[in-house]
Protein backbone atom coordinates (compact mmCIF):
# COMPACT_ATOMS: atom_id res chain seq x y z
CA UNK A 1 0.00 0.00 0.00
CA UNK A 2 2.94 2.08 1.19
CA UNK A 3 4.75 1.44 -2.22
CA UNK A 4 1.85 2.73 -4.38
CA UNK A 5 1.27 5.85 -2.37
CA UNK A 6 5.07 6.42 -3.18
CA UNK A 7 4.70 5.95 -7.04
CA UNK A 8 1.47 7.73 -7.37
CA UNK A 9 3.35 10.94 -5.34
CA UNK A 10 6.17 10.58 -7.87
CA UNK A 11 3.48 10.12 -11.00
CA UNK A 12 1.81 13.57 -9.38
CA UNK A 13 4.64 15.16 -9.36
CA UNK A 14 5.80 14.69 -12.37
CA UNK A 15 2.76 15.53 -14.11
CA UNK A 16 2.74 18.52 -11.67
CA UNK A 17 6.56 19.45 -13.13
CA UNK A 18 5.14 19.02 -16.72
CA UNK A 19 2.74 21.02 -16.28
CA UNK A 20 5.06 23.70 -15.27
CA UNK A 21 7.13 23.73 -18.14
CA UNK A 22 4.53 23.47 -20.96
CA UNK A 23 4.25 27.24 -20.91
CA UNK A 24 6.63 30.21 -20.37
CA UNK A 25 5.31 33.25 -18.95
CA UNK A 26 7.26 36.19 -20.11
CA UNK A 27 8.34 39.13 -18.38
CA UNK A 28 6.06 43.16 -19.27
CA UNK A 29 8.44 44.08 -22.15
CA UNK A 30 11.03 46.97 -21.27
CA UNK A 31 9.82 50.09 -23.99
CA UNK A 32 12.77 51.89 -22.40
CA UNK A 33 15.49 49.92 -23.82
CA UNK A 34 17.34 50.27 -27.09
CA UNK A 35 18.60 53.00 -29.04
CA UNK A 36 16.43 55.40 -31.14
CA UNK A 37 14.83 54.53 -34.45
CA UNK A 38 17.22 56.07 -36.57
CA UNK A 39 20.49 55.06 -34.83
CA UNK A 40 18.96 51.57 -34.81
CA UNK A 41 18.45 52.02 -38.96
CA UNK A 42 22.62 52.74 -39.29
CA UNK A 43 23.23 49.47 -37.39
CA UNK A 44 20.73 47.02 -39.21
CA UNK A 45 22.99 44.00 -41.01
CA UNK A 46 22.02 40.42 -41.19
CA UNK A 47 24.52 38.62 -39.05
CA UNK A 48 25.99 35.01 -40.16
CA UNK A 49 28.08 34.60 -36.74
CA UNK A 50 26.37 34.99 -33.68
CA UNK A 51 27.02 33.84 -29.92
CA UNK A 52 25.08 29.89 -29.22
CA UNK A 53 24.61 31.69 -25.38
CA UNK A 54 20.88 31.16 -24.54
CA UNK A 55 18.91 34.50 -24.63
CA UNK A 56 18.11 35.52 -20.83
CA UNK A 57 13.90 35.92 -20.27
CA UNK A 58 13.65 39.72 -20.29
CA UNK A 59 15.31 39.81 -23.50
CA UNK A 60 12.85 36.62 -25.20
CA UNK A 61 10.22 38.85 -23.66
CA UNK A 62 10.92 41.97 -25.02
CA UNK A 63 11.95 40.47 -28.60
CA UNK A 64 8.50 38.95 -28.74
CA UNK A 65 6.33 41.84 -28.10
CA UNK A 66 8.83 44.10 -30.46
CA UNK A 67 8.00 41.22 -32.93
CA UNK A 68 4.13 41.04 -32.64
CA UNK A 69 3.15 41.59 -29.32
CA UNK A 70 -0.28 43.63 -28.13
CA UNK A 71 0.57 47.74 -27.58
CA UNK A 72 -2.49 48.83 -27.08
CA UNK A 73 -4.53 46.63 -24.77
CA UNK A 74 -7.76 47.74 -24.95
CA UNK A 75 -8.29 47.28 -28.94
CA UNK A 76 -6.04 43.90 -28.84
CA UNK A 77 -3.77 45.35 -31.68
CA UNK A 78 -0.27 44.14 -32.50
CA UNK A 79 3.22 46.18 -33.18
CA UNK A 80 2.94 44.97 -36.36
CA UNK A 81 -0.01 45.66 -38.29
CA UNK A 82 -2.03 42.86 -41.05
CA UNK A 83 -4.23 43.28 -43.99
CA UNK A 84 -7.75 43.47 -42.84
CA UNK A 85 -6.59 43.55 -39.53
CA UNK A 86 -6.67 39.88 -39.70
CA UNK A 87 -3.50 39.54 -37.28
CA UNK A 88 -2.79 35.82 -40.08
CA UNK A 89 0.68 35.75 -38.23
CA UNK A 90 1.96 33.15 -35.15
CA UNK A 91 5.19 33.57 -34.29
CA UNK A 92 6.59 29.96 -33.51
CA UNK A 93 9.61 30.12 -31.41
CA UNK A 94 12.00 27.18 -31.77
CA UNK A 95 14.94 26.77 -29.42
CA UNK A 96 17.12 24.03 -27.63
CA UNK A 97 14.19 22.73 -25.52
CA UNK A 98 11.45 22.74 -27.72
CA UNK A 99 8.95 24.59 -30.46
CA UNK A 100 6.80 27.24 -28.90
CA UNK A 101 3.94 29.32 -30.29
CA UNK A 102 3.67 33.00 -28.98
CA UNK A 103 0.03 33.86 -27.10
CA UNK A 104 0.26 37.77 -27.66
CA UNK A 105 -2.54 37.83 -25.23
CA UNK A 106 -1.59 36.46 -22.09
CA UNK A 107 2.41 37.08 -23.04
CA UNK A 108 3.43 34.13 -22.79
CA UNK A 109 4.91 30.95 -24.75
CA UNK A 110 2.82 27.95 -24.56
CA UNK A 111 4.59 24.42 -25.53
CA UNK A 112 3.67 22.80 -29.06
CA UNK A 113 6.57 20.17 -29.14
CA UNK A 114 9.33 19.24 -26.67
CA UNK A 115 12.65 18.48 -28.50
CA UNK A 116 15.05 20.84 -30.28
CA UNK A 117 13.96 21.26 -33.77
CA UNK A 118 16.45 24.50 -34.76
CA UNK A 119 18.08 21.88 -37.51
CA UNK A 120 14.48 21.36 -39.74
CA UNK A 121 14.82 25.57 -39.06
CA UNK A 122 17.99 25.68 -40.80
CA UNK A 123 17.43 23.06 -43.51
CA UNK A 124 20.58 22.70 -45.63
CA UNK A 125 22.31 25.84 -44.07
CA UNK A 126 23.35 23.94 -41.06
CA UNK A 127 25.40 26.24 -40.02
CA UNK A 128 22.66 28.40 -38.42
CA UNK A 129 21.36 25.19 -36.66
CA UNK A 130 23.37 26.63 -32.88
CA UNK A 131 21.51 29.76 -32.93
CA UNK A 132 19.52 29.74 -29.43
CA UNK A 133 16.49 31.31 -30.40
CA UNK A 134 14.31 30.81 -33.97
CA UNK A 135 11.39 33.21 -34.90
CA UNK A 136 8.81 30.93 -37.48
CA UNK A 137 6.56 33.48 -38.78
CA UNK A 138 3.37 30.94 -40.09
CA UNK A 139 0.37 32.52 -41.52
CA UNK A 140 -2.89 31.27 -41.06
CA UNK A 141 -4.91 32.64 -44.39
CA UNK A 142 -8.30 31.08 -43.00
CA UNK A 143 -8.38 34.37 -41.00
CA UNK A 144 -8.46 36.54 -44.67
CA UNK A 145 -12.50 36.25 -44.96
CA UNK A 146 -12.28 37.29 -48.81
CA UNK A 147 -9.92 36.48 -51.27
CA UNK A 148 -8.58 33.92 -53.88
CA UNK A 149 -5.45 31.76 -51.91
CA UNK A 150 -3.15 33.43 -54.40
CA UNK A 151 -4.16 36.81 -53.28
CA UNK A 152 -4.26 35.51 -49.44
CA UNK A 153 -0.70 34.25 -49.81
CA UNK A 154 0.64 37.53 -51.40
CA UNK A 155 -1.07 39.13 -48.03
CA UNK A 156 0.51 37.10 -46.30
CA UNK A 157 3.90 37.33 -47.24
CA UNK A 158 3.37 40.79 -46.66
CA UNK A 159 2.21 40.61 -43.25
CA UNK A 160 5.15 38.33 -42.25
CA UNK A 161 7.73 40.60 -44.05
CA UNK A 162 6.55 43.37 -41.66
CA UNK A 163 6.85 40.68 -38.22
CA UNK A 164 10.43 39.50 -39.49
CA UNK A 165 11.38 43.70 -40.43
CA UNK A 166 10.23 44.51 -36.53
CA UNK A 167 11.98 41.70 -35.31
CA UNK A 168 15.19 43.25 -37.40
CA UNK A 169 14.55 46.37 -36.21
CA UNK A 170 14.59 45.58 -32.41
CA UNK A 171 17.69 43.51 -32.63
CA UNK A 172 19.78 46.62 -33.99
CA UNK A 173 18.45 48.59 -32.12
CA UNK A 174 19.51 46.58 -28.46
CA UNK A 175 22.53 44.89 -29.95
CA UNK A 176 21.45 41.75 -31.04
CA UNK A 177 22.08 39.92 -33.86
CA UNK A 178 19.54 38.15 -36.17
CA UNK A 179 19.32 36.59 -39.97
CA UNK A 180 16.17 36.75 -41.69
CA UNK A 181 15.69 33.65 -43.74
CA UNK A 182 13.56 31.46 -45.93
CA UNK A 183 15.63 28.16 -45.73
CA UNK A 184 13.53 25.57 -43.81
CA UNK A 185 13.24 21.62 -44.03
CA UNK A 186 9.04 22.57 -44.83
CA UNK A 187 7.92 19.16 -44.52
CA UNK A 188 9.58 18.16 -41.44
CA UNK A 189 9.20 21.30 -39.55
CA UNK A 190 5.62 21.11 -40.24
CA UNK A 191 4.86 18.30 -39.04
CA UNK A 192 7.14 19.56 -36.00
CA UNK A 193 5.15 22.61 -35.21
CA UNK A 194 1.72 20.77 -36.27
CA UNK A 195 0.41 23.24 -38.62
CA UNK A 196 -2.93 22.94 -40.57
CA UNK A 197 -3.18 22.81 -43.78
CA UNK A 198 -4.67 26.17 -44.24
CA UNK A 199 -1.33 27.38 -42.41
CA UNK A 200 1.88 28.30 -44.35
CA UNK A 201 5.49 28.87 -43.39
CA UNK A 202 6.66 32.17 -44.74
CA UNK A 203 10.26 33.21 -43.09
CA UNK A 204 12.05 32.89 -39.89
CA UNK A 205 14.66 34.84 -38.30
CA UNK A 206 17.38 33.59 -35.97
CA UNK A 207 18.04 35.74 -32.86
CA UNK A 208 21.62 35.25 -30.91
CA UNK A 209 23.53 37.58 -28.78
CA UNK A 210 26.27 38.63 -30.97
CA UNK A 211 29.85 37.12 -31.10
CA UNK A 212 32.96 39.35 -29.45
Amino acid sequence: MKKSISVFCVMLMATSLMAQTSSIVLNQPDTNRGLTIMKAFAQRSSQSKFDTLDLKLQDLSDLLWAADGINRVESGKRTAPSAMKSQDVDVYVVMKKGAYLYDAKKHQLDLVTAGDYRLQVAGRQENFASAPVFCVLVSDISRFKSGTDSLKLSWAALDAGIVSQNIGLFCAGTGFATHPRVTMDVPKLREALKLKASQYLMINNLVAYKKD
